[in-house]
């Protein structure tokens, strides 16, 4: 393809490269795997600067997702609770994962539980604006659940 855009058609490389110097330009291969390898001939740091600014373009358009952790006891009073809810309730709203992390210390080991029975609480709590991506799962001194938005 010529500085224009126009297609030339099948060219052998020295002559591409010569209209290339006679336009005052780069000679660009576009796509190399293709059979014939097709070349444009344009500015190189034109094309460049274009292409990152195209990458960057497409980089804002992204939706991250981001993961909130929230951290409970097995034994967390009735106001604490609703607090926590309500924040995960607004961090669902607003298209992030919640990672509830129940943790255990000392005696509640003996009574995990009061902590499974509290994790389908909040499941239950949570089942208008989100599902459980992981289920309850015991690791070391924690149990932890993942829920994400629906």
């Amino acid at each position: 393809m010529d500085e224009n855009g126009k297609m030339v058609g099948v060219v052998e490389t020295e002559k591409a490269l010569q209209m290339s110097k006679e336009a005052g330009l780069d000679l660009v291969e576009v796509s190399p795997n293709a059979d014939p390898p097709v070349c444009k001939i344009l500015d190189y740091g034109k094309y460049k600067y274009q292409e990152q600014k195209r990458i960057n373009e497409a980089k804002k358009k992204q939706k991250t997702i981001e993961v909130k952790e929230i951290k409970i006891r097995p034994n967390i009073d009735k106001h604490d609770y609703d607090v926590k809810v309500r924040n995960m309730i607004k961090f669902l709203k607003l298209g992030n994962k919640v990672k509830v992390t129940m943790r255990f210390r000392g005696r509640e080991f003996a009574h995990k539980e009061l902590g499974s029975n509290l994790l389908k609480v909040i499941e239950g709590d949570l089942k208008e604006v989100g599902k459980v991506e992981q289920a309850a799962a015991m690791e070391e001194h924690q149990m932890i659940m993942v829920v994400a938005p629906q």
